[in-house]
């Protein structure tokens, strides 16, 4: 799987770029601010229809301007792929996979898929519960359709009733809504809990054996899912996690209507990281934190490989100068046998280093 070509127009700080990369490694060096880490934010929209920096696409577009398109000739699945993306200020936008319309940005995934590594990741140990969420959102909405959509259905009723609870007070009478939005938003849940349970039970094995190499053995690393009490084997199927759900729901009802919130389900989950049997977030260095994260995003990148056949696309935005030197050489010891972009200020150390195409980027446009 691979980008070969890429084209912006009027994407954050582009006017208009156009470039062909390399099928194995990519060098992108140039200043802060100057656009490196928007040309990894493009690729990643192209492979899901999302940002990992925005949740808002009027963002994307350049300012001043009312458009944007965003387009990329990929390769996977041993054929070749045009995908497009046109942006609008006010109107839907318009997804083209061989110019066929697509009915959401999930398509995309089936074609494209990455793994994005920035250096807030770094600190994605220390994060809040929705950090790690987020982390297990993005990589499962690539590769499981039907978990981008329980998960986009499950989000838009979980704002539906977060607003009746909060509007209930002045309108008692949206309270008679919540019943079905309880069934419903359990039913959705059920298959959330169970893609995510099934992830994080892969992803504690990849990422242990990813850390103690990188750690030289000293650490031992394990993750532990965490989702609502009363669902106590949460791979059980669809069936029993629902009514668990549902159980739990329930218990909470009038106690969400006290506090005008949603107080269960599966957008509280959390993915414990213990370093040695110790909680990371409490306990860990920021050597120690630093290393579990990428323990984390390196075993991301096995799963996709080992679910697909084929390694994602991997970028790594301005994430070495993060890491020591023994880091440093281990990521570059793993980074084979995909495609992969690297970002950097200076370009030196890592051409000399990997082979491959180096880009120079300066003011939105590539010298």
């Amino acid at each position: 799987m691979r980008i070969d070509r890429l084209s912006l127009e009027r994407f954050r700080n582009y006017d208009f770029v156009e470039a062909e990369f390399d099928p194995k490694c990519n060098v992108i060096y140039g200043e802060n601010a100057q656009g490196k880490t928007n040309l990894l934010e493009a690729i990643v929209y192209l492979s899901c229809g999302r940002s990992p920096r925005t949740r808002g696409d009027r963002e994307l577009i350049s300012f001043g301007e009312k458009d944007a398109a965003l387009r990329g000739a990929v390769f996977s699945r041993d054929r070749d792929f045009q995908l497009e993306v046109k942006l609008c200020q006010g109107r839907r936008r318009r997804i083209t996979i061989n110019k066929v319309a697509a009915k959401a940005g999930g398509e995309l995934s089936q074609v494209l898929r990455t793994v994005f590594f920035c250096p807030e990741d770094l600190y994605l140990i220390r994060a809040g519960a929705a950090e790690r969420r987020r982390f297990l959102d993005q990589s499962l909405c690539q590769l499981r359709p039907r978990y981008a959509a329980a998960l986009a259905e499950y989000n838009r009723l979980h704002e539906h009733k977060t607003r009746i609870l909060r509007d209930s007070e002045e309108k008692p009478d949206l309270l008679k809504a919540l019943p079905e939005f309880n069934l419903r938003m359990c039913q959705c849940g059920a298959v959330v809990i169970g893609y995510r349970a099934q992830y994080c039970r892969r992803l504690d094995e990849y990422a242990a054996q990813a850390h103690g190499e990188c750690s030289g053995g000293r650490e031992e690393l394990s993750l532990q899912y965490r989702t609502v009490s009363t669902v106590e084997d949460p791979e059980a199927g669809d069936q029993a996690v629902f009514e668990a759900l549902l159980e739990h729901q329930k218990r909470h009802a009038q106690a969400e209507i006290a506090a005008r919130q949603c107080l269960t389900g599966p957008h509280k989950d959390d993915v414990e990281v213990f370093l040695g049997g110790r909680s990371a977030k409490q306990f860990a260095s920021q050597g120690q934190t630093r290393t579990a994260a990428l323990a984390m995003k390196l075993a991301e990148r096995e799963i996709h490989r080992n679910v697909t056949g084929e390694y994602p696309v991997l970028l790594l935005d301005d994430v070495l100068s993060e890491l020591d030197p023994k880091r440093q050489e281990y990521v570059l010891n793993r980074i084979s046998g995909g495609q992969v972009f690297i970002t950097c200020c200076e370009d030196d150390r890592l051409s000399s280093l990997l082979e491959g195409k180096v880009f120079h980027v300066r003011e939105g446009r590539i010298l």
